[in-house]
């Protein structure tokens, strides 16, 4: 096992022997004993111990105490100090220079011991300390996020480059300046300057900054950013400061603004084949002509009164527009066909929602619009089709395309009868509620022509 090596600055040459043997006789390598303090910095410097023991009143110009801190500064050497005197000046004159330990002679062998290894274990712990500082320093400088921290009172103690790009400010500039003087927002919704209110932070209350942000820098650059501001705690919970970080999402925003833009043009490309679509389905059966769009209209009226998200139904459109696609398969006459039709042709009509199903499962839409298609002549006690799906199994939107499906089909006339009325329509949906059609669907479609007056058109 390695020794630790002690240089010993002493200028009594007998203290300076006595202190050789105790140490030597304590497991310890002497790399040198020395008496004055040019002779401490040099032999230090040759020898690089692990520890000086430094008598503090030196002969010669330097004493041991401007000894001491040019090692510690030039080497990162600790000291400890040796001193027959502990009068208040001298102690003060010792503490300047933050030593790791503090001995008056005489002493004993143990008193020795015990203060060198608590000296060596405290410099261990600084220099780990100072590691895991410049560690997180570096950390800090080179993520892409600007990051401020205060103190307890708010006064900024730190920025990184990025923060000091983005603000305008640089650190020297910043430091003993409030968070406040250097970070100035605008909530861009209200489009007004946002005060950070750090007492309140520090207090334990909270700050809360918009997600969507200005930065207004010193020279009055605006830059969109992302902020984050928390509290800084030490190991009781106490808050001793705050940590603001923010991100530039100039090019996020970007970004968004041309995925949005491309998404419109999509949307509009998209919509326009569909209802090229529907119109095809619909000139190959001239007496459902505008079946899909007035299907259409009260689904969404339906949606929008039970408090459907506006993507849902933009979904429950956009299904609804190509609800009976798979008609397409259905020969014309039948589709035309006047009086009624057979038990066979029934069965060839049924096969449309699994063909639209078929059609559409390979088209890529934002909601399970096949799936829809494929459910929407479906009913909740399973006497539908084509799987003769139960209630839990039907999607939402599939109930409601069902009911709005029966309404404009029995209100509209078709080739093998003449059209029902309204209240019809409506006494089949309120009196099979719950057991063919989703109760909600239904009274929500009740409460869409009786309360909301709407018109099937």
């Amino acid at each position: 096992m390695r020794k630790t090596k002690i240089l010993v600055v002493e200028d009594e040459s007998i203290v300076a022997r006595d202190i050789r043997n105790m140490l030597v006789g304590l497991g310890y390598d002497v790399t040198g004993v020395v008496a004055s303090a040019k002779a401490a910095v040099q032999k230090a410097q040759e020898t690089m111990p692990d520890i000086v023991l430094m008598d503090v009143m030196l002969q010669g110009k330097i004493t041991g105490v401007e000894a001491a801190e040019q090692i510690y500064t030039k080497f990162s050497i600790p000291v400890v100090y040796l001193t027959a005197y502990a009068d208040s000046t001298t102690v003060q004159q010792a503490k300047k220079t933050e030593p790791f330990g503090y001995i008056i002679k005489p002493f004993e062998e143990r008193e020795l011991q015990t203060t060198i290894e608590i000296a060596l274990y405290k410099y261990q712990m600084q220099m780990e300390l100072k590691d895991r500082e410049r560690w997180l320093s570096t950390i800090l400088r080179s993520i892409g996020d600007g990051v401020i921290a205060t103190n307890k009172i708010g006064v900024i103690t730190f920025m990184n480059p990025l923060a000091e790009n983005l603000t305008g400010w640089k650190l020297d500039q910043a430091l003993d300046r409030t968070l406040s003087d250097v970070f100035k927002v605008i909530n861009q919704k209200p489009g007004k300057m946002q005060k950070i209110s750090v007492k309140k932070i520090l207090e334990g209350k909270g700050s809360a900054l918009s997600d969507e942000a200005i930065l207004v820098s010193k020279n009055g650059k605006r830059t969109p950013i992302d902020p984050r501001l928390e509290p800084i705690k030490d190991d009781s919970g106490n808050i001793t400061g705050v940590v603001l970080a923010f991100t530039d999402v100039t090019s996020r925003k970007k970004t968004e603004e041309e995925l949005k833009k491309s998404f419109e043009q999509q949307k509009i490309a998209m919509e326009g084949t569909v209802r090229a679509i529907a119109y095809t389905v619909e000139t190959r059966d001239p007496y459902t002509a505008g079946h899909q769009r007035r299907v259409t209209k009260l689904a969404c009226a339906i949606g929008e009164e039970m408090k459907l998200s506006r993507d849902q139904i933009e979904g429950l459109r956009m299904s609804g527009e190509l609800h009976d696609i798979g008609k397409i398969h259905v020969p014309a006459e039948i589709l035309s066909k006047p009086g009624q039709i057979s038990e066979a042709e029934y069965t060839i009509i049924k096969t449309h929602s699994q063909v639209g199903h078929d059609i559409l499962k390979t088209i890529e839409f934002p909601w399970p619009v096949a799936k829809i298609v494929l459910q929407h002549h479906e009913r909740i006690d399973g006497s539908g089709y084509p799987l003769g799906l139960k209630a839990k199994d039907i999607l939402l939107e599939a109930k409601i395309l069902a009911v709005a499906d029966v309404i404009e089909a029995m209100a509209t006339h078709r080739p093998y009868r003449p059209a029902l009325s309204i209240e019809v329509s409506l006494r089949e949906i309120s009196k099979n509620k719950g057991k063919l059609y989703d109760s909600e669907v239904a009274e929500s479609c009740l409460k869409v022509f009786k309360e909301k007056k709407f018109k099937l058109e």
